[in-house]
C-alpha cells in the first residue's frame, strides 16, 4: 500500500520533468502545438470544475477566455493615438487579467444561480454574442476587427520573446521555448489546485449539488455560495488560459473567441471525462492537438484537403472526428478517457489478485 501511495506523486514528478526537458528537443511546430494543448488544458480544468463537478452547463467559456486575453493586452499595453492601455508591468497585467475574468464570472454567477440545465446554457451562450459585439466595436480597447498586438511578458528580467538571445545547454531558447516553461508553471499548479478542490470537502459539496441540490441544501451545504464560488474559479482558469493563448498567438483577434471555441471546450471535458482534472487535460490534448496534426499531415491522409479546395479541410475533419468521439464516449464510455484508464487499472488489479501464488509467496502467507 505504501508503494501505491507514492506511485501517483512519482508519476506526476516524472511527467513534470519530461515537460521541462521537451523544449530542448522539440521543433517549432511541436512547441506551438504543445502550448495550445497546455492553454486548452488549463481552460478545460476550469470548465470541468463548473460543468463536470457541479453540473452547471456553461456555453460561454470562450467569453471568459476573451476577457483574459484582451484583459492582459489592455493592462500591459501603453496608450497610443488610436488604442488605449494602462501600461502596467506585464506580470501584474497577467494577474490582473485572471482577476478580471474572475470578476466577470462573479458578476454572472447570480444569474447562473437562478437557472438550471438548458436555460443556464442558453443564458451563458448569450455571453458569446455580447462579447463578440464588444470586441468588434470597442476599438480603442480591443482593436476592433483587426485585433491588437500582445506585449511580451517580462518576469524577473526574463523576456518571453525572441530577444534578447538566451542559450541554455547549447540550445537557443526563443519565444516558444520560454513560453513553454511558463505554460508548465501554470498547468502544474492548475492541476494541483483542481485535484485538491475535487478530492476535498468542497469537491464533495459540489458533487452533492450536481447529483441532488435539494439534498445538498438539507445537509447544510450553502448551494448559492458554492455555485458562485465555482463559477468565479472556473472563470479565473479561463482567464489564465486566455492570457497564455494571447502570448502564444502574439495578436488577439475577435473571431477566435466565438461559439465554436466554447463547443470545443465542452467536447474536451466530455471526451476526457467529467469531474476530473486528469480527464480535462486528456480531453484538451485530444481536441487541441488533432486539428494541428491534420493540418500538418493532411496531405498524406485520405479525404483531407487544403482549405478552399472543395474537400474536407483539416479543421472540419478534426471537428468530425472529435464529434464522433463525443458520441462514442456518451454511448460506450461515460467516464471518458479518464474512466477508461480507471477501468484498465481495475482490470489489471483483478488479474494480479486472481493469479496463483508462487511457492515463495505461499510460504510468506500467515498461518
Amino acid at each position: 500500500m505504501s508503494d501505491r501511495r507514492w506511485l501517483l506523486p512519482a508519476a506526476a514528478a516524472a511527467a513534470t520533468a519530461l515537460l521541462l526537458v521537451l523544449p530542448f528537443y522539440l521543433g517549432t511546430f511541436w512547441l506551438q502545438t504543445g502550448l495550445f494543448a497546455m492553454s486548452a488544458a488549463i481552460g478545460a480544468i476550469g470548465l470541468n470544475l463548473l460543468t463536470g463537478a457541479t453540473g452547471q452547463l456553461s456555453m460561454g467559456h470562450a467569453f471568459f477566455l476573451a476577457v483574459g486575453a484582451y484583459g492582459y493586452v489592455y493592462l500591459a499595453s501603453d496608450s497610443g493615438p488610436h488604442l488605449s492601455g494602462l501600461g502596467l508591468p506585464t506580470p501584474l497585467a497577467f494577474l490582473g487579467a485572471i482577476v478580471l475574468a474572475g470578476v466577470a464570472g462573479g458578476l454572472f454567477s447570480p444569474i447562473a444561480g437562478r437557472l438550471r440545465g438548458t436555460y443556464l446554457g442558453i443564458a451563458s451562450l448569450a455571453l458569446i454574442f455580447i462579447g463578440q459585439h464588444v470586441l468588434f466595436n470597442a476599438e480603442s480597447v480591443t482593436g476592433g476587427f483587426n485585433g491588437r498586438d500582445v506585449p511580451p511578458l517580462e518576469l524577473f528580467g526574463l523576456r518571453f520573446d525572441d530577444s534578447p538571445e538566451l542559450v541554455v545547454l547549447n540550445v537557443p531558447l526563443g519565444a516558444l521555448e520560454r513560453l513553454w516553461f511558463l505554460g508548465v508553471a501554470l498547468l502544474v499548479p492548475a492541476v494541483w489546485i483542481a485535484r485538491g478542490v475535487l478530492r476535498g470537502r468542497p469537491g464533495r459539496a459540489l458533487n452533492t449539488i450536481r447529483d441532488h441540490e435539494v439534498a445538498a441544501s438539507v445537509m447544510g451545504v450553502p448551494v448559492a455560495r458554492y455555485r458562485a464560488g465555482v463559477f468565479t474559479l472556473s472563470s479565473m482558469y479561463a482567464g489564465a488560459a486566455g492570457a497564455l493563448l494571447a502570448l502564444v498567438f502574439r495578436r488577439t483577434v475577435p473571431d477566435y473567441f466565438g461559439m465554436f471555441l466554447s463547443l470545443d471546450y465542452l467536447a474536451m471535458i466530455v471526451i476526457g471525462g467529467l469531474g476530473t482534472a486528469a480527464g480535462a487535460v486528456a480531453g484538451a490534448v485530444f481536441v487541441s492537438v488533432l486539428p494541428q496534426l491534420l493540418t500538418r499531415f493532411g496531405d498524406d491522409l485520405p479525404l483531407v484537403a487544403a482549405p478552399g479546395s472543395g474537400g474536407v479541410s483539416p479543421a472540419e475533419a478534426a471537428r468530425i472526428l472529435y464529434g464522433a468521439a463525443v458520441v462514442a464516449v456518451v454511448l460506450f464510455l461515460p467516464g471518458g478517457l479518464a474512466g477508461l484508464w480507471t477501468r484498465l487499472r481495475a482490470t489489471a488489479s483483478r488479474h494480479r489478485s486472481a493469479r496463483p501464488l508462487t511457492r515463495l509467496e505461499q510460504e510468506e502467507q500467515p498461518v
